[in-house]
C-alpha cells in the first residue's frame, strides 16, 4: 500500500529541507548536485552529474533509499555500499 497524500506531502518536505542542506554549492551544481524521488512506499536520494564522455547528457546514481514499512509503522533504510551492492 502506498503512502497517503498527506505522507508524501510531509516525507516530500521533510526531504527537500534535508537535500537543500547537504546540495553541493550553486556555481557547482550544473558539475554534479543532489536530488530525490518519492515512488509508492520509498524515497530515493540520487547524484546527478554529467556523463564523463557527453557533458551535456546527465545521469543519476542512487546514493540511498528508504522505504516505509506501515506495518511497523518504521523507515528501512538502504545505501550503495563501495562493491556497488
Amino acid at each position: 500500500m502506498a503512502l497517503s497524500e498527506f505522507e508524501i506531502k510531509r516525507t516530500e518536505s521533510l526531504v527537500e529541507k534535508f537535500i537543500e542542506k547537504r546540495r553541493p554549492s550553486p556555481e557547482i551544481r550544473d558539475q554534479l548536485d543532489l536530488g530525490f524521488r518519492i515512488k509508492g512506499q520509498s524515497v530515493e536520494i540520487f547524484e546527478i552529474r554529467p556523463v564523463w564522455n557527453n557533458p551535456k547528457k546527465k545521469i543519476e546514481e542512487s546514493v540511498a533509499k528508504a522505504t516505509f514499512v506501515k506495518t511497523n509503522k518504521s523507515w528501512k533504510i538502504y545505501w550503495k555500499r563501495a562493491d556497488l551492492k
